[in-house]
């Protein structure tokens, strides 16, 4: 485990310091086996503890360590999902942020392809329609949102922020890095004139 709680509390301290952790938002978590690493209700990013992390089964229940975040049922249901997974990323990033909350997004796939990077890191990006920070259907929902399409490896939800998934968690957080930089783009390039990867162009990135 020490391992796994050094990455996270690593990559806990890289986030906040690129203002993608703002107070104490956002969680991460690493697959132990068939245990979940993810850290605890009301801390902050930059500031993890390796040795007070908490530790939760596959199937939610808390089974060390200080009460975990409350959208620790959320991990649990992606993993549930994406067995191949061995890394989460949660975060309410501003550029992310901004983005869910706008009306006019496509709900399979919210975002042009700006970059090929983009194709390459986040692959498509389904929104998940709105459910409260903490409801037991939250989980559920962005779990059915990584359902929707295997080429996904984040979703976006509506006014709430990114959830990322990846081989390991520092490969999910630099998921969540290139979503966020996708999303800065999409307002900055508002209004003016751009030409996203065709879906041929994208088809030998994935």
């Amino acid at each position: 485990m020490s391992e796994l709680a050094d990455a996270i509390v690593d990559l806990g301290r890289r986030l906040d310091g690129l203002g993608m952790a703002p107070g104490t938002s956002g969680n991460l978590s690493a697959r132990d086996g068939d245990t979940i690493v993810v850290t605890p209700t009301g801390a902050m990013l930059g500031a993890l503890d390796p040795d007070a992390l908490s530790r939760i089964s596959l199937a939610g229940e808390h089974l060390d360590g200080p009460r975990p975040t409350k959208e620790s049922v959320l991990h649990a249901a992606v993993y549930q999902e994406r067995p191949e997974a061995r890394g989460i990323v949660h975060t309410h990033s501003p550029w992310a942020l901004a983005l869910s909350c706008l009306d006019d997004l496509p709900r399979e796939d919210a975002l042009p392809h700006y970059t090929p990077y983009y194709t390459m890191r986040v692959g498509l990006l389904p929104r998940v329609a709105y459910v409260p920070p903490g409801d037991a259907g939250l989980a559920a929902a962005c779990a059915a949102g990584f359902a929707a399409d295997a080429r996904a490896n984040a979703v976006l939800l509506d006014r709430h922020g990114l959830v990322a998934v990846g081989r390991s968690v520092g490969d999910a957080a630099a998921i969540a890095e290139e979503l966020e930089l996708a999303a800065r783009l999409h307002f900055t390039l508002a209004g003016h004139a751009f030409t996203p990867l065709s879906a041929a162009e994208q088809d030998p990135l994935r």
